[in-house]
């Protein structure tokens, strides 16, 4: 695993939780890709992803809890739970790197849902507070 792609990745979600999103600037690349492909989304540049996020109806100010990155030399994969207070999501974000900064970011935001009836009684709850679906 490449500890520099992780950090990058670790740092990356502590400037988002900072809520000011242009300090992402210094470590995306000019020509950085945000691709959504669930609503089929692609934001080319990062002055376009920083404005989106800063522009982005929310509750209050994001708060993001990494549960996980891994990385190899030029690419890295989170896991993060994402809330404005009113609203929560988990992100699977995919970022490549190219000399030391982001030059993509392809992200899912997977909805949750309940558990369909033929396996319950082959599965248990992950979290017994779960409220999704």
């Amino acid at each position: 695993m490449s500890e520099a792609s992780t950090a990058i990745v670790r740092q990356f979600w502590a400037r988002m939780q900072s809520n000011d999103f242009g300090t992402l600037r210094p470590i995306l690349t000019d020509d950085f890709r945000l691709e959504w492909p669930q609503s089929n989304e692609l934001i080319r540049g990062a002055e376009n992803f920083i404005r989106m996020n800063a522009e982005y109806p929310a509750a209050g100010p994001w708060r993001f809890s990494v549960l996980r990155v891994v990385g190899g030399d030029s690419e890295a994969v989170s896991e993060v739970i994402v809330t404005d207070g009113g609203q929560t999501g988990r992100a699977i974000s995919f970022f490549s790197l190219a000399g030391g900064r982001i030059s993509r970011l392809v992200e899912y935001w997977p909805e949750p849902y309940p558990a369909p009836e033929n396996r319950r009684h082959l599965a248990e709850p992950l979290n017994a507070d779960w409220t999704g679906g």
